[in-house]
């Protein structure tokens, strides 16, 4: 064989060192991506929740009245069938804070994307059991997601100074929204769950706000303009 050729193929790496070091620098840039991924979260959840902190109020007491209460949907049940404790304590918290002025209407807006799954309604026939009526209720079937149940607050309701209610680790992804569409929003925190009670929809909240912060600066998603419920 000739030398000179000998030479190069015995300096070149074997097949299974240039395989480790491909694992390796995959390894490296997954790393390194993690972490900005999760830098970008904290910075995000950090910045939502800062700048609303003074727009969420506690103590029904000190809590300024509004005309118009926007009460933020979810399931009345969990996925084991059993009661959601998110949706009692906000319904609780929206009948008392009726019942004391602090707001005279209230627009449910929740998920109705199909004829079997209505949080409107469950929500309406909560409050109706609650001691409030029907009538200072209306309706909102197309609340898909806080962003459209903002957005859907404004642009097909009219209201623009509202007291959004839910719980607080959510009341301040809405008042982000309602603040970026120019709406004159405060928050009352519903009463929380026990810690560990939902894990689940905690770490899915600390995901949506970065989320939450695309739909206002890049996607700005358009909500359905009308109202019409699935039946």
């Amino acid at each position: 064989m000739n030398t000179t050729l000998a030479t190069k193929y015995s300096d070149d790496p074997p097949q299974e060192a240039v395989g480790v070091r491909v694992v390796k620098l995959t390894i490296k840039i997954g790393i390194v991506c993690l972490f900005f991924g999760a830098t970008v979260v904290l910075i995000c959840n950090w910045w939502v929740v800062s700048s609303t902190r003074n727009q969420i109020y506690f103590n029904v007491s000190e809590l300024p009245s509004n005309e118009v209460g926007l009460v933020l949907g979810t399931s009345k049940f969990v996925r084991t069938g059993k009661e959601n404790l998110f949706f009692r304590y906000r319904m609780e918290a929206t009948a008392r804070l009726w019942k004391e002025g602090k707001v005279k209407y209230l627009i449910l807006s929740g998920n109705n994307d199909s004829e079997y799954y209505n949080e409107p309604v469950d929500m309406q026939r909560a409050l109706v059991k609650l001691g409030v009526p029907a009538s200072v209720m209306t309706l909102d079937y197309a609340g898909y997601r806080t962003f459209d149940s903002v957005v859907r607050c404004k642009d097909v309701f009219n209201q623009e100074k509202i007291t959004i209610i839910s719980q607080n680790f959510h009341n301040a992804r809405a008042l982000y929204i309602g603040n970026h569409e120019g709406m004159e929003a405060i928050a009352f925190a519903a009463q929380d769950v026990p810690d560990g009670y939902s894990l689940r929809t905690l770490i899915r909240e600390y995901l949506a706000r970065p989320y939450a912060l695309l739909d206002v600066y890049v996607v700005r998603p358009q909500p359905e303009k009308g109202n019409l419920e699935r039946r």
